[in-house]
C-alpha cells in the first residue's frame, strides 16, 4: 500500500519536475539570446503573471497588460543572471509581483493620488442620490475594491503565499505594519462579502 502511495505521489511530482527541466532549457537558451526559446517561456507563464499583477493592481486590466509586458521585459534582462536556484516559474512571479507593487508605490506618492485612508472613506456610504453604494461583487471583485496597501499585502500573503518579512521589505514597510494590513484587509473584504451574500 506505501509502496503504492509513493508510486502516486511521484506519478504526480513527475510532470512538475519535467515542466521545470523544460523551463531550464528554454531558459539557458533564451540567456543566450534565442527569442523563440522566450517566446515559448511567455506563452507558458503569461496568465498566471497578468493574474497575479491584475490583483496587485485592483483589475485595472490596461495597467495589467502594460505591467504584464514590463514583467516580461525585467525577465529578459534579468535572464542571464537568473542561478537555477528555484523554479523559473517562482521566479518570474516574484519578478512580476515586484513590477507592480513598484507601480503601487510609484502611485502612492504622486500628487493628487488617494491614500489608503482615503480609498476606505468611500465605502459603504450613501451616493448622492442617497443610495447605498454599490457593492455586489464577486471575490474577485472585492479584493480589486480594498485599499492598494492593504490589497497587495492580502494577495501577496493569502494567495501568493510570501512571508510578512518579504511584504514588508518589497512594500517598504515595518513587518508590523504588513501584519496590521493584513487584518485590516481580511477585516473590510469580510464586512463587504457579509453584506452583499
Amino acid at each position: 500500500m506505501l509502496t503504492a502511495t509513493m508510486t502516486d505521489a511521484s506519478t504526480c511530482l513527475a510532470p512538475v519536475a519535467a515542466a521545470n527541466d523544460d523551463d531550464h532549457a528554454l531558459v539557458r537558451a533564451s540567456a543566450s539570446g534565442d527569442a523563440f526559446a522566450f517566446e515559448a517561456l511567455y506563452r507558458r507563464h503569461a496568465g498566471r503573471v497578468h493574474g497575479v499583477i491584475l490583483r496587485l493592481v485592483g483589475h485595472q486590466h490596461s495597467r495589467a497588460e502594460d505591467l504584464t509586458q514590463e514583467a516580461f521585459v525585467r525577465a529578459w534582462q534579468a535572464l542571464p543572471g537568473f542561478r537555477f536556484e528555484s523554479a523559473f516559474g517562482t521566479w518570474l512571479h516574484r519578478l512580476a509581483a515586484n513590477t507592480a507593487l513598484m507601480e503601487l508605490r510609484s502611485r502612492r506618492s504622486a500628487p493628487g493620488i488617494d491614500n489608503d485612508e482615503d480609498a476606505v472613506d468611500g465605502f459603504g456610504t450613501h451616493d448622492t442620490a442617497g443610495q447605498h453604494t454599490a457593492l455586489s461583487m464577486d471575490l474577485e471583485q472585492a479584493v480589486s475594491s480594498l485599499p492598494p496597501r492593504a490589497r497587495a499585502v492580502l494577495v501577496l500573503y493569502d494567495i501568493e503565499g510570501w512571508k510578512h518579512e518579504e511584504i514588508a521589505e518589497a512594500l517598504d514597510m515595518a513587518i508590523g505594519s504588513s501584519k496590521a494590513q493584513l487584518h485590516r484587509a481580511r477585516r473590510l473584504l469580510r464586512t463587504r462579502l457579509e453584506a452583499h451574500a
